[in-house]
């Protein structure tokens, strides 16, 4: 199974997390921030307060929004090849 070991605010909607398959990376939330729990934390105030869940093992909020382990890694792993591909090639 896939957890979350780690998570560290960077900046905006970004958090960077680490994972038990020993991955680490940035992943962009802004766009997952829509319906009815998650449209609060667009304040950046209240998104900033997530922890790691120890019962559940993925990062979560006071008012009980939670995002899967594997949902945070495919979206960490998506954002990165998209990054990787619009970089400038030498």
């Amino acid at each position: 199974m896939l957890y979350v070991t780690s998570a560290e605010y960077v900046t905006e909607y970004k958090i960077r997390v680490g994972f038990t398959n020993g991955e680490t990376g940035t992943v962009d939330l802004e766009d997952a921030l829509w319906g009815p729990v998650f449209a609060p934390l667009k304040d950046l105030r209240e998104f900033k307060k997530f922890r790691v869940s120890e019962v559940f093992r993925t990062i979560c909020w006071s008012n009980n929004a939670d995002l899967a382990p594997e949902f945070l890694y495919g979206k960490m792993v998506e954002q990165a090849h998209a990054a990787a591909s619009a970089a400038p090639r030498r």
